[in-house]
């Protein structure tokens, strides 16, 4: 990765981007891969534009997100943010998310998360 954008750099922009809701989509693989939500459902959402559509969906609960810690080892990281949540049945909440993120050619390739998927289920209208 010597003459690309760092995997540090990358996750900057990507949630600079993501807690102002703009903008984190130019960090993202047009093949990006991304598991979540549901740990019975192992198989990833591929490509940009699923993810895109997952996160319209997820921007409509969070208010705001902070990244809590970073550890990032070359290609690979895992960043804790914390978000607080307004669901649609008025119920707001603060919690963590475990992201586990892997970089290639310059662009984020993968993402895999992490959280408490029973209060989501418990606070969004079916």
């Amino acid at each position: 990765m010597e003459h690309s954008i760092s995997t540090k750099q990358l996750l900057e922009a990507y949630y600079k981007g993501f807690a102002e809701k703009a903008g984190w989509e130019e960090s993202i693989s047009d093949d990006f891969k991304f598991v979540g939500g549901d740990m019975t459902k192992t198989t990833p959402v591929v490509g940009k534009a699923g993810y895109v559509e997952v996160i319209k969906r997820f921007s409509r609960v969070f208010q705001t997100m902070r990244v809590k810690q970073m550890i990032i080892e070359g290609e690979n990281a895992c960043v804790i943010g914390n978000y607080d949540f307004k669901f649609p049945n008025g119920v707001s909440v603060n919690g963590d998310v475990a992201e586990i993120w892997k970089a290639k050619n310059g662009k984020l390739a993968a993402l895999t998360i992490f959280f408490d998927s029973l209060t989501f289920d418990k606070n969004t209208p079916k």
